[in-house]
């Protein structure tokens, strides 16, 4: 019986096709390595310490005449230093009449008084 040369490349195809397939599971069946956990590691947590809030939400503006440091220091660009300032100058000159009375503390210009303006009182404005 002779063969076609059709016939003759599908034979070769599925014989090509069967090696191939039991090449693929022979090599997969010998040669696996058993899974491997390593439970001796400890992941360790590292804690990173946030920063305190420099700006907490206060109910009215701040009275200036009558803040203590830490409350100086919820108002932008007030830090420790410049609250300490603050109430010094309080103490020494008496009680700010006007919020734009804070420009007599050192540190505090114009562009820092703009930004606290709308947060600050002295406590003498008219309601």
């Amino acid at each position: 019986m002779k063969l076609s040369k059709l016939e003759g490349g599908v034979i070769l195809a599925a014989a090509v096709f069967l090696a191939f397939t039991a090449g693929w599971f022979l090599r997969g069946n010998t040669s696996a390595q058993p899974l491997r956990v390593e439970t001796e590691r400890r992941l360790e947590a590292a804690v990173t310490a946030l920063p305190a809030p420099t700006q907490t939400a206060q109910p009215g503006p701040v009275n200036i005449n009558t803040a203590d440091a830490a409350a100086l220091m919820t108002l932008p660009g007030i830090g420790e230093k410049r609250a300490a300032d603050i109430i010094a100058d309080r103490e020494a000159n008496g009680p700010y009449r006007y919020p734009e009375d804070l420009t007599r503390v050192s540190g505090i210009g114009e562009e820092t008084l703009a930004g606290l303006i709308d947060e600050i009182t002295t406590g003498e404005e008219t309601q």
